[in-house]
């Protein structure tokens, strides 16, 4: 099992948790498991073609899967992941 860090937007579908635990070989297995236990969760992550969406970014113990293998990221038993909603501002 890895540890998912759910941020504060999406913790409606964890029962409010800030940390929940799911099983996979790849990121994109995690999140399968994410949505079969918390469901439509997973559609908040991603989009209709099943890639994480834009504005969302998700870290395999703090390296960002766009900089490794996306989804196809390998996860191991005790690996932390991390879902960051991306924050856009400006003056």
């Amino acid at each position: 099992m890895s540890q998912v860090r759910i941020p504060t937007p999406l913790r409606k579908y964890t029962g409010g948790a800030e940390a929940v635990e799911a099983s996979g070989a790849t990121v994109g297995a995690l999140l399968g498991d994410l949505d079969t236990r918390y469901p439509g969760i997973r559609d908040r992550i991603c989009d209709d073609a099943g890639q994480v969406r834009r504005f969302v970014n998700v870290f395999v113990n703090g390296e960002d899967i766009r900089f490794l293998e996306n989804l196809d990221t390998p996860v191991e038993a005790g690996d932390e992941l991390s879902i960051v909603p991306a924050i856009a501002g400006g003056c």
